[in-house]
C-alpha cells in the first residue's frame, strides 16, 4: 500500500477531522455499490486501510515514529534502530559498556520472533522469555520498560442500506456491498426503523486483535401508499360518489398482501376503517380514510338531480 497520507490526499500535520472528511469524499465516488468498476473496488479497499491506519491514534503515532509501515506491520526495531553516531544500537538502553547506550522499545516479542524465522533459533527459543514479558524487566537497569502486545481490534466500517418502505414493514432478506467487495445477505427485522444499525460481526477491517464489524444505517424509501405511525399504518382510498352513496367492494394492498375490503353504504369523506394486524410486523394495524372524489367536468344529470333533490343531511357547519 502507497503512503496512506499520500492515499487520502491529506497532509501529515492533517487533523483527525480533516482525514475524516478526506476519507468519506473519496469514499462516496469509490464505494462498489456506486462504482462498480474493479479499479476502484481496489483503491477503495487502499483508502480504507490507510483511514483505519491514520484514525487510530495509536496506530497513526506508530507509523509516523516509524514502528509499523503503511500496512501496519512492524518495522525491524522503529524509527531509529540504529544509530551510527554511537557505537551501537540505539533502539535499547540500559545494557552497554563503556558510552554505548541502549534503551527499551516497545516491540512485541512475537513481532521479533517474525523477523528471525518464527518462534525461535531451532530449539524452541521464546522471545517472551528473553524479554521477561510480564516481570518488568527485572535485573536489566533502571530504565527499562516491560514489552506489550498490540492486539487491537480491526476498525469497524460504516454503511448506510436503502431498503424498501414494504421490507422495513415485514422484514425479510436483502444484500449489501461492502468495501472488500463481499455482497452479504443480511437480514432486515420486521419493524426496523429509520436510523438502525444493523451489526455484522467481523465484516470490518481487519486487526491484529480480530476483524472489526459493518455497521450498516438503515434508510427507509417514503411509500406513495402508507405513513407509519408507530406499529400503524395510514392509508388513504378514493371514492366515487356513486360507491359513497350505495357501498361498494374494493380490492387494496398491504405489504402482506391484497385483501379485500366491504365499503359500507352511505360512507362520509374521512370515515376510517381498521384492518386489524395488517400494520407493521403484523403487531399494528392498517387504517384506511375515505375521501369522496366528485366527477372531473361539470354533469348535468348530476346537477339536475341535486337540484330536485331534498338533502336530510343536518348542515355540518351549522
Amino acid at each position: 500500500m502507497a503512503n496512506p497520507y499520500e492515499l487520502l490526499g491529506v497532509s501529515k500535520n492533517a487533523t483527525e477531522t480533516e482525514i475524516k472528511k478526506a476519507y468519506h469524499k473519496l469514499a462516496r465516488t469509490l464505494h462498489p455499490d456506486v462504482n462498480p468498476d474493479k479499479q476502484a473496488a481496489e483503491k477503495f479497499k487502499a483508502i480504507s486501510a490507510a483511514y483505519e491506519l491514520l484514525s487510530d491514534k495509536e496506530k497513526r503515532q506508530r507509523f509516523d515514529a516509524g514502528e509499523i509501515d503503511e500496512n501496519g506491520n512492524p518495522t525491524p526495531f522503529g524509527h531509529g534502530a540504529y544509530d551510527r553516531g554511537g557505537s551501537g544500537f540505539s533502539g535499547f538502553s540500559g545494557f552497554g559498556q563503556g558510552g554505548t547506550h541502549y534503551r527499551t522499545h516497545n516491540i512485541n516479542p512475537e513481532d521479533l520472533a517474525a523477523m528471525f524465522g518464527g518462534g525461535g533459533f531451532g530449539g524452541g527459543f521464546n522471545f517472551s522469555d528473553l524479554f521477561g514479558m510480564g516481570s518488568g524487566m527485572n535485573g536489566m537497569g533502571d530504565n527499562t520498560r516491560g514489552f506489550h502486545t498490540h492486539t487491537s481490534k480491526g476498525q469497524d466500517i460504516s454503511y448506510e442500506l436503502e431498503i424498501p418502505f414494504n421490507l422495513s414493514v415485514t422484514g425479510g432478506e436483502t444484500t449489501v456491498g461492502l468495501a472488500n467487495g463481499k455482497r452479504l445477505k443480511v437480514k432486515i427485522p420486521a419493524g426496523v426503523n429509520d436510523d438502525a444499525v444493523l451489526r455484522l460481526k467481523g465484516q470490518g477491517m481487519s486487526g491484529r486483535g480480530g476483524n472489526g464489524d459493518a455497521l450498516i444505517k438503515i434508510r427507509i424509501q417514503k411509500s406513495s401508499l402508507y405513513t407509519r405511525e408507530g406499529n400503524n399504518l395510514l392509508m388513504t382510498v378514493p371514492l366515487t360518489l356513486k360507491e359513497a352513496v350505495l357501498g361498494t367492494k374494493i380490492t387494496l394492498p398491504t405489504p402482506s398482501g391484497t385483501v379485500a375490503l366491504k365499503v359500507p353504504p352511505s360512507t362520509s369523506s374521512g370515515k376510517t376503517l381498521r384492518l386489524k394486524g395488517k400494520g407493521v410486523a403484523a403487531k399494528g394495524d392498517l387504517l384506511v380514510k375515505f375521501t369522496i372524489q366528485l366527477p372531473p367536468h361539470h354533469n348535468e344529470e348530476l346537477t339536475a338531480f341535486m337540484e330536485k333533490w331534498k338533502d336530510p343531511t343536518p348542515n355540518p357547519r351549522a
